[in-house]
């Protein structure tokens, strides 16, 4: 493409939109529209801050800048790779996460509760002193309850050799190596023999049939994160049924299902699920306690 038809980032911009907007992209890895994820990664491309586009939407932009920008969107748009994996960064909530393909994109209604100590259930988080990371991808949500819960210590674990890498890098970036361990392990399998206050879980948990139904912006994603088997509730029925052993007697386990609810409740509603509220609605995250686990 002619690179001398776009002179400032604003011609840029209307360019892309245009382009993500044709192209029918799909966005759940950060932004939720076109023009949100194209002024992203025009000011990532231009190392311009990510929250200033105005003041420099008519600057005048070098032929090599228009060029480095032009082949980020054609990348996005022709290959359907989520940005964050041309960025090597994501955001969830204040946080910032270094990403790559050897891990799913973090992206969790867990994050949400965090925060909050999951009140009104956990009474006093001073006292949460072990707490257990079950598929931690990246490690986002053991470095987000790392710094949520700073008296505590944190086990993060993830089958995949290739994630933990990327999981350790987050945890060198926010300086957490001596609460933060990384395990790998097939669950609880290689889990140390202890007691924890709180399980949470983001797991695989998409069911066959909207696997063969995934956007290609998900299929670029490890496979090994997402599919959880004909129901997707493959691995969080041996989370669940591993849970109780490991958790102290107040302990909570809190699991992330995403759209499964009506098989999370096929599965475990004899149990008494308690849906926890988030911006999505009160289906996406469910709590077990101890007590309620050793039925």
């Amino acid at each position: 493409m002619n690179t001398t038809l776009f002179t400032t980032p604003r011609d840029l911009l209307r360019y892309t939109v245009t382009r993500f907007n044709t192209a029918k992209l799909f966005f759940g890895h950060g932004s939720t529209e076109a023009y949100d994820e194209a002024a992203y990664l025009i000011l990532h491309t231009l190392k311009l801050p990510l929250d200033l586009l105005d003041p420099f939407l008519d600057a005048k932009l070098l032929p090599e800048e228009v060029a480095a920008v032009l082949a980020v969107i054609d990348r996005r748009t022709n290959d359907r790779v989520p940005a964050a994996y041309i960025t090597n960064e994501a955001f969830l909530g204040s946080y910032k996460f270094y990403v790559d393909e050897r891990t799913i994109v973090p992206r969790s209604f867990i994050a949400e509760l965090i925060p909050e100590y999951f009140a009104p259930w956990v009474n006093e988080p001073e006292n949460v002193s072990n707490i257990l990371e079950l598929c931690t991808g990246s490690g986002c949500l053991a470095i987000m309850m790392a710094d949520a819960f700073p008296d505590a210590a944190v086990d993060a674990v993830d089958i995949s050799a290739d994630a933990l890498e990327v999981a350790k890098r987050n945890v060198a970036t926010y300086e957490l190596e001596d609460r933060l361990t990384l395990i790998q392990s097939d669950l609880y399998a290689n889990v140390p023999n202890k007691k924890y206050d709180l399980i949470i879980t983001n797991p695989p948990y998409v069911n066959s049939a909207s696997m063969s139904k995934l956007p290609m912006e998900y299929r670029a994603e490890p496979e090994l994160a997402l599919d959880g088997g004909k129901d997707g509730m493959d691995l969080v029925r041996r989370i669940v049924a591993g849970a109780a052993e490991r958790l102290t007697d107040d302990g909570l386990l809190i699991v992330e299902i995403g759209n499964e609810k009506e098989f999370a409740e096929a599965a475990f509603g004899e149990l008494g699920l308690t849906w926890l509220t988030t911006s999505n609605g009160d289906d996406m995250v469910f709590l077990l306690t101890a007590d309620q686990l050793k039925l």
